[in-house]
C-alpha cells in the first residue's frame, strides 16, 4: 500500500445545479493547499430530495462497487472470509476488513471496477457519482478527505472529482458514516460505455463492532430515440434508520407527478449503507396513490433483509465488476422490479423504508416508469 494522493487543504463545494469540479489528478496532487475552494459543508442528516427529473425516450442505467471487504475471520462464528466473498453469510463486524485494490497503483490504497452499459446510440442527459463508507473502524479517517475521490473513465488517467452538494456525515457510538456526490455529466457523455475506476474512497479499514464498509454508484439517465417514453427520476438524501418501532425506524420518500398507465413497466434503485446479510427487519414497500400497496424483494434480496449486502438488478448479476464479490459486506446497490406496483397505474408512488435489527443509512434513490404519450 502506498501513500494516497490528498489534499487535506479545504475542497470545493458548488451548487448541486453546477457541474461539479473535475481536474487531472496528477495536477490536483500538485496544487498547494488551500488553492481549491471553501470547505464543503456537512449534516449530520440530509433530507431526500428530487436531484432530477426527465420524461424521454430512454431510461437509467448504473455501475458500482465496494470498496473494502474482509481479509480474516476474527469472530467464533465467522464464516471463512473466501466464502463470505462468493456469497456466503456474513457481517462486516465479524471479520478484519481491508481495502480491494485493482488499479496496481502505488499512489492509491483502493480502487475498483464496474461496467457502465449506455445503450449503442444514446446520449447521457445526466450522470452523478455518489461514494460513502464508515470513516472509524480499527482507524480513524479524516472527515475533511470524504469529498474527493478519484476516476478513471473507460481507458483513461485519474481525474480528481469533488463532492458539488451537502455531504451527509453522521457520527454515533458506533460509526461515523458519510455520503458525498458529484455531478460527473461530462465526464460519462466523454467517457461511455465500459470500464470506470473510482479510487480513493475515503474508508476505515481493520475490525470493530460497527464493521467497515464502503462503496460508489455511478447513476446515468440517458436518451435513445427508439426505446419507450419513460420517466426517470434520481432522488438523494443521507438519513439513518435505526430498528424498531420508533420514528427513526422508517423513512417514506413520495414521488409524484409520475402519469404512469396502468400495466406500466418499471424500476427501482437504492443505494444503502451497512445492511447486514442475515439481520433481518430491512424491508422496502411501494405504495401507489391507487391504493395499491406491494413488498420489494427478489431472489437474492429477501422482502425482511432487503438490504443485505448485494449488487444486483432483479436478482441477478448486470454488468461486469472487478472485483465481484457476492456478499459485499455493508454495501449494497440494487435494483428491483417495479412493475407490480404499477398494474393500476400511478401518479404518485410512496417508498417506505424500515431498518434492520442494527439500522443502517440510505443514500439514493432512482426510479424509472413508462409514461403516457
Amino acid at each position: 500500500m502506498g501513500s494516497p494522493r490528498r489534499i487535506l487543504g479545504a475542497l470545493g463545494l458548488l451548487s448541486c445545479l453546477v457541474l461539479s469540479a473535475i481536474v487531472p489528478a496528477a495536477g490536483a496532487a500538485a496544487a498547494p493547499a488551500g488553492a481549491t475552494a471553501a470547505a464543503f459543508k456537512e449534516l449530520p442528516s440530509v433530507p431526500f430530495t428530487q436531484r432530477y427529473q426527465a420524461v424521454q425516450h430512454g431510461g437509467l442505467v448504473r455501475a458500482s462497487n465496494s470498496s473494502i471487504t474482509c481479509r480474516k475471520e476474527e469472530a467464533p462464528q465467522a464464516e471463512p472470509c473466501a466464502e463470505v466473498k462468493r456469497g456466503a453469510g456474513g457481517v462486516n463486524s465479524d471479520y478484519d476488513m481491508f481495502y480491494t485494490e485493482v488499479d496496481k497503483d502505488p499512489d492509491t490504497y483502493n480502487s475498483t471496477r464496474a461496467e457502465l452499459k449506455i445503450p449503442q446510440g444514446a446520449k447521457v442527459s445526466y450522470a452523478r457519482l455518489y461514494w460513502g463508507g464508515n470513516l472509524r473502524v480499527g482507524e480513524q479517517k479524516p472527515p475533511e478527505d470524504s469529498g474527493r475521490v478519484l476516476v478513471a473513465e473507460p481507458g483513461g488517467a485519474y481525474k480528481e472529482v469533488l463532492a458539488d452538494t451537502v455531504v451527509g456525515h453522521r457520527t454515533d457510538a458506533a460509526s461515523d458514516a458519510y455520503q458525498a456526490s458529484a455531478d460527473v455529466t461530462p465526464l460519462v457523455r466523454k467517457g461511455g460505455t465500459g470500464m470506470w475506476t473510482v479510487a480513493q474512497l475515503n474508508i476505515a479499514m481493520g475490525r470493530s463492532e460497527a464493521g467497515a464498509w464502503g462503496g460508489w454508484t455511478l447513476v446515468a439517465a440517458y436518451e435513445q430515440p427508439q426505446e419507450p417514453l419513460r420517466r426517470v427520476s434520481l432522488w438523494d438524501g443521507f438519513e439513518g434508520l435505526a430498528a424498531g418501532a420508533g420514528r427513526d425506524a422508517a423513512r417514506t420518500v413520495g414521488l409524484a407527478g409520475l402519469n404512469a398507465p396502468a400495466g406500466s413497466a418499471g424500476r427501482v434503485g437504492v443505494v444503502a449503507y451497512d445492511g447486514d446479510r442475515g439481520n433481518l427487519g430491512d424491508s422496502l414497500t411501494v405504495t401507489a396513490d391507487s391504493g395499491r400497496r406491494v413488498s420489494v424483494s427478489d431472489a437474492e434480496n429477501p422482502f425482511n433483509d432487503v438490504m443485505n449486502s448485494t449488487i444486483t438488478e432483479f436478482g441477478q448479476a448486470s454488468f461486469v465488476r472487478q472485483p465481484e464479490y457476492m456478499n459485499n459486506l455493508g454495501y449494497d446497490a440494487d435494483v428491483f422490479d417495479l412493475s407490480p406496483a404499477l398494474s393500476g397505474g400511478a401518479r404518485s408512488l410512496d417508498f417506505t423504508f424500515t431498518g434492520e435489527s442494527q439500522g443502517q443509512f440510505l443514500g439514493v434513490l432512482f426510479v424509472q416508469t413508462d409514461a403516457r404519450r
